[in-house]
């Protein structure tokens, strides 16, 4: 029994995958529900399994290959026979070559091998070398007495150059490109490519990485991207999770960290400002009752941003774990495509990287997404003294054709206001 390998459903707005990598070869014997072939979204990585066990027997789509959903990717056969239920008896193949024939029988048709002629003895004659392959050695071997790069050897060849007889304007007298097509009266017409400057290497972008740099341009060209900053005093979070670490950890057996701090800051200033939660449809403005906060995760194969779905349902404890879980997934490369879809408003994190301050760019269809950066001491002046804090500028870039100015620098304000004041948040310790 055959059965065959097709490209899965692939999740909502997902027509098409890149054969990232088969796993398996074909000739190699395969289990069922084993993964067998890799394909790459724009969104995530997955797996096809094998449909039953036996061996793979056939390939339809190479590796980079392009596929549909419902796409042909393989074949596989239990017994490792693509035979369409015939079943043809082993034979010694020396037999075939000593004997005149030999029929193969089988329920439905009978197959002959003819007999094999007895191969004739080849002429040996030993390869003379002409006049014209003698004179390319003589300039090959003169080639080699001067250092020539790849580019110049290869003229030299081609054209017969005797190299004694070209004058270098290089290095050391060191013969180029250039020298070479003056000795021979050649004229370089005007090229089209661009001049390299050193060593260069073109690697095909990933799909993944394609469709970051797709998403990434459509926002620019299709929202109306303004960003508005403030900063925040981050020592009562700071305090508040010193103070609590232990018995949060042994309670609920993960650290607290800052994220859930904000995920909860987003959704009260969310709530207030409903715009900053909703998406434009066309002529239509999608007002979300739904807070599935989305955030950003670097990986090595690129920017990826998983969904932390009914947010706003969630303790400290239980954001803290998702985001720790769902972190892993990405990257592990174990994301799905569910993990990706639903999420309504982002908050990017570049302070872990070092980043101070940067205006970060929407996560369509999205209309906000807040910008978290480093924490610095810095001198703010508190009751009419200085004083050192904690300090971490905050970043909201938004979609200005239905935020306006005065909802975004108050959604940003609010969230500024509950970071820096933690009792306004529920912490379930």
């Amino acid at each position: 029994m055959t059965e065959k390998i097709v490209v899965p459903i692939l999740g909502e707005s997902i027509t098409e995958a890149t054969v990232s990598k088969w796993l398996k070869k074909e000739g190699d014997s395969v289990e069922a529900d084993e993964p067998i072939v890799e394909l790459e979204t724009d969104k995530v990585n997955l797996e096809v399994p094998s449909p039953i066990s036996g061996t793979l027997v056939e390939i339809n789509s190479k590796d980079g290959s392009i596929v549909e959903v419902g796409a042909l990717l393989g074949s596989v056969t239990e017994n490792g026979l693509n035979t369409e239920n015939n079943e043809i008896k082993k034979i010694d193949p020396s037999k075939a070559i000593k004997n005149k024939k030999i029929s193969i029988e089988d329920s439905k048709e009978s197959i002959v091998l003819e007999e094999i002629p007895e191969l004739t003895k080849i002429d040996e004659t030993p390869l003379v070398l002409t006049e014209e392959i003698k004179e390319e050695e003589k300039i090959r071997e003169k080639s080699e007495n001067k250092t020539l790069s790849p580019s110049v050897r290869k003229i030299v060849t081609e054209n017969r150059i005797d190299i004694n007889l070209v004058k270098g304007s290089g290095k050391d007298g060191r013969i180029l490109k250039g020298d070479l097509i003056n000795s021979m009266g050649v004229k370089p017409q005007p090229s089209e490519r661009k001049i390299k400057f050193g060593q260069e290497e073109r690697i095909k972008m990933t799909r993944l990485r394609q469709t970051i740099a797709k998403r990434l341009k459509q926002a620019q060209e299709n929202a109306a991207l303004l960003t508005t900053f403030n900063e925040v005093d981050m020592f009562n979070v700071m305090q508040m999770r010193k103070e609590n670490q232990d018995d949060f950890q042994s309670r609920y057996g993960i650290k607290l960290g800052f994220m859930s701090f904000f995920v909860k800051a987003c959704i009260v200033a969310l709530k207030s400002f409903p715009a900053v939660n909703a998406e434009i449809e066309g002529e239509e403005i999608i007002y979300k009752n739904y807070y599935n906060i989305s955030f950003a995760v670097g990986t090595d194969k690129g920017l990826v941003v998983p969904v932390l779905k009914n947010a706003d349902e969630l303790s400290f404890a239980d954001i803290e774990k998702n985001i720790k879980k769902i972190s892993e997934k990405a990257r592990d490369g174990k994301l799905t495509i569910e993990d990706l879809q639903g999420g309504t408003f982002t908050i990017s994190n570049g302070g872990i990287y070092g980043s101070m301050l940067s205006t970060p760019i929407l996560n369509l269809p999205q209309s906000g997404v807040l910008g978290m950066h480093n924490i610095v001491d810095r001198p703010i002046v508190i009751n009419n003294e200085i004083k050192v804090r904690p300090i971490m500028y905050l970043a909201l870039s938004y979609d200005h054709r239905i935020i306006d100015g005065k909802e975004s620098v108050s959604f940003l304000k609010m969230v500024k206001e509950n970071l820096e004041d933690p009792r306004r948040l529920f912490l379930n310790i």
